[in-house]
């Protein structure tokens, strides 16, 4: 059976996800739904569906919808979909306001529709077997955790004025991949940032460049290093310590052949961007999500890790604004 999927968004990550449905034979893409009527028709004619309104996209027969919206809209959309009886796949961040978040969760909650919330780094299968290794007990106790994720170049300053600033827009993977590499919640924020590659980010009341810490109530440490430039491609790792050794993965590369003369070692480049880097990790989510649908399976990043890894994007900014470590409750 091939489940009925309406998509809110034909924006660069709507595009994503879309070609992602078109790949899989349990799904298929009915209605394609954006602000910009162009956007949703060329996706729509891209992938065999039909560009439509919000109300063809929550109408009968439509099994789940995929909101890949602006942020802004996302919390109104879960509602509506919710009210609808759909399940929800939800881009990240669920709102710019853990307030406003926390209730449309509770809606999605209440009308007993499941909802995934975007956090695709967990779909990816290197992470995922780093993952099952600190689960197996590999390296011991996790005792520090080490994060780096750095993007190729700057997103243009129309998007940063909506993002909601770095620690919403980009560490929120990295919180959200923090929470699940530690095993334990944080309970202390601490954040330095600066801007160092654009100042349309000054501009725009951003950072470019930051440096978070996190402590868990145990003692475990996360340092996750984030900036808008890697002239180097999309610089993506981890580092997970423990106490009988270190598992880590690393960046993912064209390919694997090097070669080694008298000039030194040659490799080919770093993957450059989200879009190539995690192609795999968007298919495995999409299979995730029909599983959910399908059988029922809880959601691997439901609406409550959502709304955690935006408490520490708050606490980071909180952290920023007042030179201070931040507790959370």
């Amino acid at each position: 059976m091939a489940y009925k999927i309406g998509l809110i968004g034909a924006g660069r990550i709507g595009r994503v996800h879309a070609a992602s449905i078109a790949a899989n034979p349990r799904a298929q893409l009915v209605c394609v739904v954006d602000q910009i009527a162009a956007a949703a028709e060329s996706v729509a004619k891209q992938y065999g569906a039909r560009a439509g309104t919000l109300e063809s996209a929550l109408a009968p027969g439509i099994d789940a919808v995929m909101i890949c919206s602006a942020t802004n809209t996302h919390a109104d959309l879960i509602e509506q979909a919710a009210a609808a009886g759909k399940a929800i796949f939800c881009e990240k961040p669920l709102d710019l306001d853990v307030a406003r978040a926390r209730a449309c969760a509770e809606r999605a909650s209440d009308a007993g529709v499941p909802l995934l919330v975007g956090f695709n780094r967990r779909f990816d299968p290197h992470f995922a077997q780093l993952k099952a290794r600190i689960d197996a007990g590999v390296v011991g106790a996790v005792e520090m955790v080490h994060l780096t994720s750095r993007d190729p170049g700057p997103p243009p300053v129309e998007y940063v004025r909506v993002s909601g600033g770095l620690f919403r827009d980009m560490t929120i993977h990295d919180f959200d991949m923090a929470r699940w590499l530690l095993g334990e919640e944080p309970v202390e924020v601490s954040a330095a940032a600066s801007v160092l590659v654009n100042d349309m980010f000054k501009e725009c009341g951003d950072v470019d460049s930051a440096l978070v810490t996190l402590r868990t109530a145990s003692g475990r440490l996360c340092v996750i290093s984030n900036s808008r430039r890697a002239s180097y491609g999309y610089d993506q790792r981890i580092e997970v310590h423990g106490s009988m050794g270190m598992v880590c993965a690393g960046n993912e590369r064209d390919d694997l052949v090097e070669v080694w003369d008298g000039g030194g070692s040659h490799g080919s480049k770093v993957k450059n961007f989200f879009l190539e880097r995690y192609t795999t990790a968007y298919r495995s989510e999409l299979n995730h999500f029909l599983d959910v649908i399908e059988l029922g399976a809880r959601p691997l990043v439901g609406a409550a890790d959502g709304v955690q890894a935006l408490v520490l994007a708050e606490a980071a900014l909180k952290s920023l604004r007042e030179s201070r470590v931040v507790k959370i409750a």
